[in-house]
């Protein structure tokens, strides 16, 4: 049966509150460090999607218990080998899941050397899962953020900041299974696989979606990015579908 026109309203309107508070919780969330005693097991990576389709099914989604599902999952191979897509030139984004415009879970794919640019999350949160290998990931002062979680480096505020340049505020390396977690109150980041000899694969966790993001140069010039898919749900994007 179709939806009426009301009900249509009032699911968009659901949306958008659930946007407006994942927004807000970015102002103070700064992750989990283990798993949740209480929360659900998570023993493959369709109990994983399930899960995840379950938190968002409120508008006030328990964003601990959504690290706690990234945090559960035990990477294995035979489950997420058919959505990583590798290229020889960049690391790939590989829609896994596209959490009915709620949340979007994606495969990315890191070969030998390949690095992110230095980019935000446009005010969403990022969770990031290692499936393979190690990334390393390189923290950075959000240039004229206020109200930002400085947790790495304290900054006396009666100080003036150069905002001429990025500020790196510390550089983390992420091994298998552990999970990490960003917002734009936390800072910038660069993602890199630093082996010159292995590939990595990472499962990262956006929500809300976000379609366009920004990436910024050394000296702080910021430039708006369209967010695109290598592939989705394991076959290979289209130009005009990306």
């Amino acid at each position: 049966m179709a939806l009426s026109k009301i009900d249509t309203i009032d699911t968009e309107m659901e949306q958008v509150n659930q946007e407006k508070y994942l927004r807000q919780a970015t102002q103070y969330y700064c992750a989990l460090e283990k798993p949740l005693k209480y929360g659900p097991v998570i023993e493959t990576l369709p109990d994983l999607i399930t899960a995840l389709h379950r938190e968002f099914e409120s508008n006030y989604v328990n964003i601990e218990m959504v690290n706690h599902i990234m945090l559960s999952y035990k990477s294995n191979p035979k489950e997420w080998r058919k959505y990583a897509k590798f290229d020889r030139y960049t690391y790939t984004r590989n829609l896994v899941d596209a959490g009915n415009g709620k949340f979007n879970l994606l495969i990315l794919c890191w070969g030998e050397g390949h690095s992110s640019s230095v980019h935000d999350h446009a005010d969403s949160h990022c969770f990031m899962k290692m499936l393979k290998g190690d990334l390393r990931e390189k923290r950075y002062r959000y240039p004229n953020r206020p109200g930002a979680i400085e947790r790495e480096q304290p900054q006396d505020h009666h100080a003036e900041i150069d905002d001429n340049e990025l500020v790196e505020i510390g550089e983390t390396p992420i091994p298998l299974n552990d999970v990490a977690y960003i917002n734009d109150n936390l800072g910038l980041h660069r993602v890199e696989n630093p082996s010159h000899s292995d590939t990595s694969v990472s499962l990262h966790l956006y929500c809300p979606p976000f379609d366009t993001c920004s990436v910024f140069q050394d000296n702080c010039k910021k430039t708006t990015a369209k967010v695109t898919f290598w592939s989705k749900y394991g076959v290979r994007t289209k130009l005009d579908e990306q």
